[in-house]
């Protein structure tokens, strides 16, 4: 049974088709990769799985949240938001708060989630990528292995079944490439969905169950 699905999404930007067409099924406990070259609309995906991305025509339906184009009502955004979390390129964690508080914000603030619980549980995730010895620390005093992983803990705080991520490879060497795959592949044990957005055909071979290819705006 799908948890992720995208049916014939099309998206503009002014007259500039960015994705033409895109239709995508995702079963639970899948690691599917996204590949093609840049700018050929694979963040754009991500983006509008999430929530972030208006886009003109078709739906997407995340574990039974039901998106289809324009503005999203408020109540339809916050469901959303339990059921996936993303993680950026860049991480994008707030520079000026640790990494457990990065991991708690938007728990205690956006989910109403009581600030012991909401701790707690951070402080379980950290534990768990093995980055709770440095829950106190800056974002700017974390290695880059180190920042993905508070970010990845960030974005499951409040246990969304679909985690996605953009270019997850991006600024990691070899040995670190290796670790991240693990985890993603613990995750999928625990039942999660993952879709990422990659450019690394190697990691995808090696770690996705299924890889799909945007071309022209659509997938193949």
């Amino acid at each position: 049974m799908s948890v992720l699905t995208i049916d014939n999404l099309v998206l503009r930007r002014g007259t500039r088709p960015i994705l033409n067409g895109v239709s995508l099924d995702v079963a639970r406990g899948e690691l599917v990769a996204i590949m093609g070259p840049s700018g050929s609309g694979k963040t754009t995906i991500l983006r509008a799985i999430a929530g972030l991305e208006m886009f003109d025509s078709g739906r997407i339906i995340v574990d039974g949240v039901e998106l289809d184009g324009g503005v999203t009502p408020p109540a339809t955004l916050r469901a959303l938001r339990r059921k996936v979390g993303m993680v950026f390129q860049f991480h994008c964690l707030f520079e000026h708060l640790s990494a457990i508080t990065n991991v708690t914000l938007a728990p205690v603030h956006a989910h109403g989630v009581a600030p012991a619980d909401a701790e707690r549980r951070g402080h379980e995730l950290l534990t768990a990528f093995g980055v709770e010895h440095r829950a106190d620390a800056l974002p700017r005093y974390l290695s880059g292995g180190e920042a993905q992983r508070v970010a990845i803990a960030r974005a499951l705080a409040v246990d969304p079944p679909v985690l996605l991520m953009d270019e997850p490879t991006a600024s990691l060497d070899p040995d670190r490439r290796a670790e991240l795959g693990a985890l993603l592949r613990g995750l999928l044990g625990q039942g999660r969905t993952l879709v990422i957005a990659t450019h690394d055909e190697d990691f995808a071979r090696e770690w996705a169950t299924r890889v799909v290819r945007v071309k022209d705006g659509v997938l193949g």
